[in-house]
């Protein structure tokens, strides 16, 4: 290991790692460092780094940014640094020298083998000294060409809101079964998705909601168990690199460069599920990758005490969001997968962390959620809240901004309550199916605001929402602690899985009526990956760490739930286009309909709704110039008849969720004529007619 000081001082913008000409600029934010060393490594299980270059606190200091330039590295070149300070927990302060820590701007994370997250566990005050430990088994940055990439002429897809259906989906789970077909050696990865991508454009969907790929780490779960979601961030720049068939660090930015240019050219948008509220460092018995060595003071809501870290995340930390060290991060982080990875957009995961202050106080006007919106490069860009978090704050209706859409919570809850037949629920459920005025009314903003979900991967699948009274997390090894207790769930009347026909055929009709609700209400539909067959997770609410089949998509579903798949499918096209409503020719789609002409809502007389805390159904009609439809929500378990308003041009049954496919949403040519002025909705049923164009009466 040679050690030396660098010739050139380098500068100290751009951060992170920059390949210049003739070598590599290196520059830190840390400003209680009294030393700092570059680590060079010619592998990424090295023990020792090859080369320390030892920064001169007077000529690789600008104020608080450490800084370099090193001729002759290029891209690839391993890298780790290692601060030098005092380790005084009462002030906010752990350096540690015997840790070397991940760049926080690197482009990419090299994972050896023998990567143990315990061997990096946080140190107890005091004996601290200098020497390097062992390094084989840390993690550390690689310096990346983000120019050595041709994007050929990929483009942003633009989609308005409006015109949204949003599928939420695991990189690793959407392929990692072999029953998907995907070769072994590209199950569970970047390429392995692109392969299912006729998948995604044939079901009707328009984009894809990733589940976290900064990089994470994968051991942050109970021992025996693996982080299968990645709300476990060790980078804001890097894509993780367990997702890569190459299996590199490297080979994971193009990898996952070829994945958006691939769902681009199929017209789909890439939306990353993106964790800027916590880290994987955890609390101060937590492990130390990069910022807490760096600047712990800087990068977290510290407690009064100073020592322990305020955790509004649930995960033993909470990132000090509105620091200006950490809302520069955060902006440097979204204008690079926007600018250099082709992102289309962005969910916020424990996105009211964003309004609180460095004391963990709750904000009027957050900086850090102005500066995203206002930003010029993320203007084009999604910009969707999960506007609560761990704390309590809890800000659906009353996220700061003008252009931020939210995950609506509400929208989850009360239609779960309505379907599986919960009392006083009916004007809830109509205000949850028209975008929720009675949350958003006020901010006088479009439908789309509400990003309208009956379940997540945080949560039941909609198969086991259905299927199971109680959560069965047993396999998490947690004592099946874990997890909501709270789920509005109703199993049918048999717990779990079972051959009773008369249940299954009950749990495929509240199936098919969760869809059509979602599918078809105001605002911006998500659905979840594999709820469109019945994926299964046997019970488990919180299979954050089951990377295994309980988590993956089951390829076989597309056989064995091919009803459901097609209901799906039927409803996606009917959203965007009237013609799978009526047999004609209409250049209008359902959310159009919905967003711009009258509605009368009715109970099973017309015009006359039941919002007393006994009904159970509800129905309204939608008066538009091209056709007139009616839908009917029966969450009573008897079947009752609703009073029909005098159609245009007749009634036509669209869908009927009491049949099976292909009944239940028979193609638009075949759609029954209804005789009378009732129609009869079957008990625990979703009803949607029509009264189409003049030339589809005969």
């Amino acid at each position: 290991m040679i050690v030396t000081s660098p010739q050139n001082p380098g500068l100290s913008y751009p951060l992170g790692a920059a390949i210049v000409r003739g070598g590599v600029n290196f520059s830190v934010y840390s400003k209680h460092a009294t030393g700092m060393d570059l680590l060079l490594f010619d592998r990424v299980d090295a023990a020792q780094p090859y080369r320390v270059v030892s920064l001169d606190r007077h000529d690789n200091r600008t104020r608080d940014y450490w800084h370099a330039f090193v001729p002759g590295l290029a891209a690839g070149q391993i890298y780790a640094w290692r601060a030098h300070g005092p380790f005084d927990p009462t002030a906010g302060l752990r350096f540690d020298a015997r840790r070397i820590l991940l760049d926080p701007y690197g482009r990419a994370v090299a994972v050896p083998d023998g990567y143990r997250r315990s061997s990096a566990a946080a140190l107890r005050e005091g004996g601290l000294g200098a020497p390097l430990p062992d390094c084989a088994g840390a993690m550390k940055s690689v310096v990346v060409d983000t120019a050595a990439y041709d994007w050929e002429d990929d483009a942003p897809v633009r989609r308005p809101f409006r015109e949204t259906i949003i599928y939420e989906a695991h990189v690793r789970g959407f392929t990692a079964r072999a029953n998907s077909g995907v070769a072994p050696g590209r199950r569970g990865t970047y390429a392995g998705f692109i392969e299912k991508i006729p998948y995604l454009g044939d079901l009707g969907v328009t984009a894809v909601e990733l589940l976290p790929v900064f990089q994470y780490d994968a051991q942050d779960a109970p021992q025996g168990h693996a982080n299968y979601w990645g709300y476990s961030p060790v980078s804001f720049f890097a894509p993780h690199a367990g997702y890569a068939s190459q299996g590199t660090a490297l080979g994971a930015i193009d990898e996952f460069r070829d994945l958006v240019k691939a769902l681009h050219r199929a017209g789909l948008e890439v939306i990353l599920d993106v964790v800027f509220n916590h880290t994987a460092e955890g609390d101060e018995r937590g492990p130390t990758f990069c910022f807490r060595g760096l600047a712990n003071d800087n990068y977290y809501i510290l407690g009064a005490d100073r020592a322990s870290y305020v955790n509004d995340s649930g995960t033993g930390n909470t990132i000090d969001a509105n620091s200006s060290i950490v809302r520069r991060l955060i902006l440097d982080s979204l204008r690079y997968w926007v600018q250099e990875m082709h992102v289309d957009g962005f969910r916020f995961d424990l996105a009211a962390v964003l309004s609180r202050d460095e004391e963990g106080r709750p904000m009027a006007d957050p900086p850090i959620v102005w500066d995203i919106e206002n930003d010029p490069v993320l203007a084009g860009t999604k910009l969707i809240a999960e506007a609560w978090d761990a704390g309590g704050l809890y800000e659906v209706g009353s996220f700061v901004g003008d252009h931020w859409k939210e995950w609506n919570g509400r929208f989850r809850d009360d239609v779960r309550a309505f379907v599986k037949g919960d009392p006083g629920k009916v004007w809830a459920f109509g205000q949850r199916f028209q975008a929720s005025p009675d949350i958003y009314g006020h901010e006088e903003r479009e439908p789309e605001q509400s990003i309208n979900f009956v379940t997540a991967h945080d949560g039941f699948t909609l198969n086991d929402l259905v299927s199971y009274d109680d959560k069965h997390n047993e396999a998490n090894g947690e004592g099946n602690r874990d997890g909501s207790d709270a789920n509005l769930s109703w199993n049918c009347g048999i717990e779990g899985p079972t051959d009773d026909p008369a249940v299954e055929a009950l749990r495929r009709r509240q199936i098919r009526n969760f869809l059509a609700i979602e599918l078809l209400a105001m605002g911006v539909p998500m659905i979840v990956m594999g709820d469109e067959v019945r994926r299964s997770q046997g019970g488990n609410n919180n299979a954050y760490s089951q990377d295994n089949e309980t988590s993956w998509f089951d390829w076989d579903g597309l056989n064995a739930h091919a009803g459901i798949l097609r209901f799906t499918r039927k409803l996606t096209r009917a959203r965007a286009s009237l013609e799978e409503l009526v047999d004609a020719s209409a250049d209008l789609s359902l959310s159009a309909l919905l967003r711009t002409s009258p509605v009368v809502w009715s109970g099973i007389r017309y015009g006359q709704p039941d919002l007393g805390a006994e009904s159970r159904s509800l129905a309204l009609t939608i008066w538009g110039h091209h056709v007139v439809v009616h839908l009917i929500f029966n969450a009573f378990w008897e079947a009752l008849e609703f009073e029909l308003p005098p159609g245009p041009r007749g009634w036509r049954r669209i869908v009927d969720t009491t049949l099976e496919a292909p009944d239940d949403f028979p193609e638009a040519s075949a759609t029954p004529k209804i005789e009378s002025g009732a129609c009869r909705a079957g008990p625990r049923s979703v009803v949607v007619l029509a009264s189409p164009p003049e030339s589809t009466t005969a």
